[in-house]
């Protein structure tokens, strides 16, 4: 009795501490963090410290804090639009796999300033998450680069426990050598069900695109897939090789593919259509075809040859222009 009394005064102190900030500086995060660190009886916790002015002082000191919460299973953490960069983010992470219980984890960075340097920490920390079977890295307009995407795909590798998997690297500037980087630490999750990545704007042209599909081609127990790859400089060779290789995804149920604003064209269409027939168990389809190059007439035939699978229960392509 006294044990649960203890628990709701430090999580008293939590919720006050909360209110009174209106917007969280390193010096806000930091007290913050010392009251979370009594919570050591915490299983699931939602941080949402997005839009304040925490930089890598105050996200070092929150993640030493979190590294007390020694029973968390279930964390997520929204760190967007601060002013944390590469050595924040790698503290953060590395003290947070302390946390050896944890198996749901959600972390969104959106528009920090963390950079290419970051991959030798972001990576080696999320390498450690052993026991993670889910997992959601936002981590749009960071500018990660190729080594950024090199040092994540090495910590994937380690992370043989996941069944669910959503990354988003929206503007990253990680090219056809990160999708490629990416593409090869993903084939070693073989316990991958769910899985949901974002590339938009990341310049991967036909082999980072065709190398991303031979890559989850590998991922047998994949059962729904997001792919959004719009953006990308992807034309009608990518299309091709992307689709012959998720024809091989066999136990695939749900595909939804953003190839938006590339030049895929009739033909690259066409071919993506007739491969993914040959996912024998897929009963969901859609693909988002805005600005390809098609013609309306090629549109209506790459539509019919879609429908030709019996197997489907519903199917959805879009070809229209956004003006």
């Amino acid at each position: 009795m006294i044990q649960q009394k203890k628990y709701f005064e430090d999580l008293e102190d939590v919720l006050h501490i909360v209110q009174s900030y209106s917007k969280f500086s390193d010096d806000g995060v930091s007290v913050l963090g010392s009251a979370l660190a009594k919570c050591t009886n915490l299983l699931n916790l939602r941080l949402d410290l997005c839009e304040n002015q925490i930089g890598d002082q105050g996200a070092s000191a929150l993640g030493t804090a979190l590294a007390n919460c020694a029973n968390l299973s279930n964390f997520t953490l929204d760190l967007g639009k601060n002013q944390i960069g590469y050595k924040g983010v790698s503290s953060l992470v590395s003290a947070l796999a302390n946390c050896t219980n944890l198996s749901n984890l959600k972390l969104h960075f959106i528009c920090n300033e963390i950079g290419t340097i970051s991959g030798s920490g972001l990576g080696s920390g999320l390498g450690k998450f052993t026991n993670l079977t889910n997992l959601t890295l936002d981590l749009r307009y960071n500018k990660i680069g190729i080594i950024g995407a090199l040092d994540l795909s090495s910590s994937l590798t380690n992370l043989i426990n996941l069944s669910n998997l959503t990354l988003d690297l929206f503007e990253n500037q990680i090219g056809e050598q990160g999708v490629s980087d990416l593409g090869s630490a993903l084939a070693n999750c073989n316990n991958l069900s769910n899985f949901n990545i974002d590339l938009g704007l990341n310049q991967i042209g036909d082999e980072g695109a065709s190398g991303l599909g031979s890559a989850l081609a590998k991922c047998t127990n994949l059962l729904n897939l997001e792919l959004f790859l719009s953006f990308n400089q992807i034309g009608a060779i990518g299309a091709s090789g992307l689709g012959s290789a998720l024809a091989k995804c066999t136990n695939l149920l749900n595909l939804e593919l953003f190839l938006s604003f590339n030049q895929i064209g009739a033909i690259g269409a066409s071919s993506l259509g007739f491969s993914l027939k040959n996912c024998t168990k897929l009963s969901n389809l859609t693909l988002h075809l805005i600005n390809n190059q098609i013609e309306q007439l090629e549109q209506l035939k790459i539509k019919r040859k879609c429908l030709k699978s019996k197997r489907l229960v519903t199917f959805e392509i879009h070809f229209y222009k956004w003006w």
